[in-house]
């Protein structure tokens, strides 16, 4: 069965991986998680699967790049917080 993690949450999911990682394997490790985003929910691989980078470092470094690929309705409104949940 898949995970489900809000967007705000994603990096301890990231975290999980062993860096450096491709963007491959990346793709294969997270393609049981969901995002939940503002505008509704994304497959996580295949999120990753659409970065240009071919390979992170870190998860900080995985998750700047996978904010350059979500949709800008993804993550809400300007300068509002998605909660705590």
């Amino acid at each position: 069965m898949g995970r489900e993690v809000k967007l705000g949450r994603v990096e301890s999911t990231l975290e999980e991986l062993d860096y450096p990682a491709t963007r491959a394997e990346a793709a294969t490790e997270l393609e049981d998680v969901t995002v939940l985003l503002a505008d509704g929910e994304r497959n996580l691989g295949s999120l990753i699967e659409d970065i240009g980078n071919d390979r992170f470092e870190s998860a900080e470094d995985l998750e700047a790049e996978l904010h350059n690929v979500l949709p800008r309705e993804a993550v809400g409104e300007p300068y509002q917080s998605e909660g705590e949940g």
